[in-house]
């Protein structure tokens, strides 16, 4: 009877481990794989935990982590999940592109600096010049070189000043201290009256010959490379920040949930995509990035090309540092002229007609020793050349970065390693079997994983921008105005335009003949046929008498507008029945 009683004892004992391997046999140790779960919600702070069921249930609720077997999961994890999901992703994009942004970032302040550097060096240097040749005329003449050269470096910094009319200005001022000092020099200056009559007399005697126009030209040249290079880098970084920011689709959005978090739902949070898996869901979701890929390769190409061509003429820091000597050989043909001048301006301004001796007894005692004419010397590592060289050699490393990125994802971050048992979206398997699709829209199509419905159009919008940026940077398009400005600010005009499609209805340009007003854009005169737009055009003035001193003059506009996502109950049961 002992014995009967014994046998029965042991085989229920045997029937419970029994029962109890089975359950752990379903793939769930549902203590502690829940437990796990919660262990990582919390650390990965997705929700609070409250939200994690007591024990395993049904997931009939869920929409998305779907599965045959208990879950650890509720409908409000499943969405707590899914904002995990996009913010993961969102951060894993910010990341990959943080060098590729600082890198642009920087070297925007390095070319920002290295203009600023050059404009006060050729300052320098041209009042150098002047005080060692033309010293009677030297400290006159440091207030229209300060303002050409503070108005070069608002030009460069992007403010509407055309150049034609800030150099012509620079040369209009000099003519009466030169005619004054050089040409015609007396025991005083010349009045105030006879000097603004000279002054406007200089474009009709040319007594700076070409030096003028050709001034006019290397600057526009050269400057507008450079002011293009600057644009096109802003342009370069609002790229990666929109595609940091990229809004994903509500399909892309329940496929990431569906390959990163529905295997914690089943317990398995180390689990970890198959690659095919994942370069699908990645390549569903990042299809409009991927069309950016041949416009940023032609970004790129652009930028080398624009620097290839920044020499010569078009390099600004030679055109810059040469300033002095074309001023220096302006002023000499000047006075080579002298007698001829004297005589046009007699004609046009009668005869001079100078400020009394006593008046002027001070003007000329300013200290040269407190001037700043010591030369600066910067070292040659500075240089524009070598700058954009380290550049582009650095940024031609990032030229596929679009076109790779949702694989670079899937290998460096997401994806399980070749040969490793993986997630494929149901379960865990050796290998994923489904069709993996290419890059780019079109491709998507065939996509198991992300329905793909069409294009980002913020994602056109910024292709479009770079389009029209690649135009410029090659030299085959001439931008109306405001184009440029909008392409750096991305902000577009009133009605949103981004791609320089501004005309004359639109009220880009100054209309009307009378008014004074200076629309000109910051690129106007551009690429590639600046020579003739900045030909010198003669103005005919009404020229006043000498003795009138308070003349109109036209009043000079300088247009400085500027400027981121119930199992073991049943167990239980069946062994009590035993």
């Amino acid at each position: 009877m002992q014995a009967h009683v014994f046998t029965k004892m042991c085989v229920l004992w045997t029937n419970y481990i029994f029962l109890i391997a089975c359950c752990s046999g379903l793939g769930f140790g549902f203590t502690n794989k829940c437990d796990e779960v919660r262990k990582v919600f919390q650390l990965r702070q997705i929700g609070p935990s409250q939200l994690l069921p007591l024990s395993p249930r049904p997931g009939s609720d869920l929409q998305v982590c779907t599965s045959k077997n208990l879950s650890c999961c509720t409908k409000k994890m499943e969405e707590k999940y899914q904002v995990a999901a996009r913010r993961d992703i969102q951060n894993l994009l910010q990341t990959s592109s943080s060098s590729l942004k600082f890198l642009i970032s920087r070297n925007v302040a390095a070319f920002q600096e290295t203009f600023d550097v050059l404009i006060r060096q050729a300052e320098n240097h041209t009042n150098v010049v002047l005080h060692e040749s033309y010293r009677t005329m030297a400290d006159q003449a440091l207030g229209p070189v300060q303002e050409l050269f503070t108005d070069i470096g608002l030009f460069l910094l992007g403010s509407e000043l055309n150049v034609d009319d800030l150099v012509q200005r620079f040369f209009d001022s000099l003519f009466p201290l030169v005619y004054n000092h050089l040409i015609n020099p007396g025991l005083s200056d010349i009045s105030s009256g006879y000097a603004e009559c000279v002054r406007l007399a200089r474009r009709d005697v040319r007594p700076f010959g070409a030096a003028p126009s050709l001034l006019a030209d290397q600057i526009a040249r050269s400057g507008v490379s450079g002011k293009l290079l600057l644009q096109a880098l802003h342009l370069g970084i609002e790229v990666i920040n929109t595609t940091d920011h990229l809004q994903l689709s509500r399909e892309c959005r329940r496929a990431l949930l569906k390959m990163h978090y529905c295997p914690h739902c089943q317990g398995l949070t180390q689990a970890k995509p198959c690659m095919g898996y994942c370069l699908n869901v990645m390549r569903g979701c990042l299809a409009s990035m991927a069309e950016i890929d041949a416009h940023w390769r032609d970004f790129v190409r652009s930028l080398e090309g624009l620097s290839a061509r920044m020499q010569g003429t078009q390099d600004l820091e030679q055109v810059l540092l040469g300033v002095h000597t074309m001023l220096h050989d302006a002023v000499g043909h000047a006075q080579k002229n002298g007698p001829r001048l004297s005589a046009q301006v007699h004609k046009l301004c009668g005869p001079a007609n100078r400020k009394p001796v006593q008046s002027v007894s001070i003007q000329h005692s300013s200290s040269r020793e407190s001037l700043p004419l010591k030369t600066l010397i910067r070292p040659s590592g500075d240089s524009l050349a070598v700058r954009r060289r380290d550049f582009l050699n650095s940024l031609r490393l990032y030229r596929t970065y679009y076109g790779g990125l949702a694989d670079q994802l899937c290998v460096s971050e997401l994806a399980s390693s070749d040969g490793l048992s993986c997630w494929n979206g149901t379960d865990i398997v050796k290998s994923y079997t489904l069709r993996v699709v290419g890059n780019g829209i079109k491709a998507q199509s065939d996509n198991p994983e992300v329905k793909v419905k069409g294009a980002d159009p913020v994602i056109n919008q910024i292709i479009d921008k770079l389009k029209h940026i690649n135009q410029l940077l090659q030299g085959k398009s001439i931008p109306k105005l405001g184009s440029l400005d909008q392409i750096e600010t991305g902000s577009g005009d009133t009605e949103g335009r981004y791609s320089g499609d501004c005309d004359d209805e639109d009220g880009c340009v100054g209309s009307g003949g009378g008014e004074n007003r200076r629309k000109v854009s910051r690129v106007s005169k551009l690429i590639p046929d600046v020579a003739g737009d900045h030909r010198h055009h003669h103005h005919h003035h009404r020229y006043p008498p000498a003795e009138d001193s308070k003349l109109g003059g036209e009043s000079r506009s300088h247009g400085l507008t500027g400027a981121i996502w119930a199992l073991i109950l049943p167990c239980l049961h069946m062994l009590l029945a035993l």
